[in-house]
């Protein structure tokens, strides 16, 4: 059986790296985002954040507030939404995020987003959205079983309209969200062949060389709903609170025996955040041969996140003091985004016949 060509492609030639992208001569544009449910977190900052900061100086880059998105699982607290597009916004700006180098958009300010979404709709099945890997671990883990709100199901649409609104070429995201890149290049790909030209811009996933971040509790993703997140304006106090539950090596009951650094959130921390690599390393050695507590490793981290996170704290909480001035810079970014996404909804309406007046 032949294969439709808008499938043809592998994983492996959607998928780039960090090196990659830094490497590449081509101009790029990026999107990324965050759906505003609750702050921002270490994890975030790791898998993202980070990296935003520094590609606003290499690439076009839209950063999107995807507060429509965040209604598809959260239409029964609309408000919790409302209220988290600022506070992720204070976020992004604490982290160093210039919104005069990074375009900051609210997606439900964009209405040719959702209209290119039910264009996209049209060019795939429900048997396709039901067997995208990603849709499908989200669908167990939120316990909905057959009672899928219909939104939710058609996020890979509402992705791809997204990401080809603004004609991104790199879409930073984790491992498990790279079939969602794959459909957007299946629906790319499609519109193309119907347009009988290349109006829309195929996609790479840029997966963050370091992986995701566990959560202090030794679970395997730091999440807002599990509570073992250690937020980007927690207090010194909270930094401190959290660190005292950060998971070790439960085998390690006493100083001088060997420890073990595999699944050993202390140490997965310091990897990600330790500056001093040299002294880390001599730590490591240190523990597994036995001869250091917990406690002293705990100690270093505990250091070195609050000097990490004390400046961000502070400058979080300077943006906070005028938030009607954060809220003008959002809608600045958001309208600049229109223009392009407007340019583009044109487009794909004029290849689909839809230009009358």
């Amino acid at each position: 059986m032949s294969q439709d060509p808008s499938q043809q492609d592998s994983s492996e030639s959607a998928v780039i790296t960090s090196a990659d992208a830094v490497k590449s001569a081509t101009p790029a544009v990026i999107l990324t985002g965050d759906r505003p449910t609750g702050p921002l977190h270490l994890g975030h900052f790791v898998g993202s954040l980070r990296s935003r900061v520094e590609y606003q100086h290499q690439y076009k880059q839209y950063i999107m507030l995807a507060d429509s998105q965040a209604l598809t699982d959260n239409m029964d607290d609309t408000n919790k939404v409302h209220r988290n597009v600022v506070e992720v916004a204070l976020d992004y700006l604490a982290v160093g995020i210039d919104p005069s180098k990074s375009t900051i958009l609210i997606q439900s300010q964009i209405p040719e987003l959702a209209e290119l979404t039910f264009y996209y709709l049209n060019m795939v099945t429900v048997a396709r959205l039901e067997r995208n890997p990603t849709v499908k671990a989200e669908i167990v883990l939120r316990g909905f079983e057959r009672d899928i709100p219909a939104g939710f199901l058609t996020y890979p649409a509402s992705q791809a309209a997204d990401i080809s609104a603004f004609k991104a070429s790199i879409v930073p995201v984790g491992e498990d969200q790279i079939p969602m890149i794959e459909q957007t290049n299946e629906i790319v790909r499609r519109f193309n062949r119907l347009a009988g030209k290349d109006v829309l811009v195929e996609c790479k996933a840029l997966v963050p060389e370091i992986g995701r971040l566990p959560g202090i509790d030794g679970k395997a993703k730091m999440s807002k709903s599990l509570g073992n997140t250690i937020n980007l304006g927690a207090s010194a106090d909270e930094i401190t609170a959290a660190v005292k539950k950060v998971y070790t090596d439960p085998l390690h009951l006493r100083v001088q025996d060997p420890g073990h650094l595999e699944g050993n959130v202390a140490f997965i921390y310091l990897d990600a955040f330790d500056t001093d690599k040299a002294a880390l390393e001599e730590m490591k050695a240190h523990y597994t041969r036995g001869g250091l507590g917990d406690s002293i490793v705990k100690k270093r981290l505990e250091a070195v996140l609050q000097e990490m996170l004390g400046p961000i704290r502070a400058r979080r909480e300077e943006y906070a003091k005028d938030k009607g001035y954060v809220m003008q810079l959002l809608k600045e970014g958001t309208m600049r985004a229109r223009e392009v996404a407007a340019k583009t909804a044109d487009e794909v309406k004029a290849a689909l016949g839809l230009t009358y007046f």
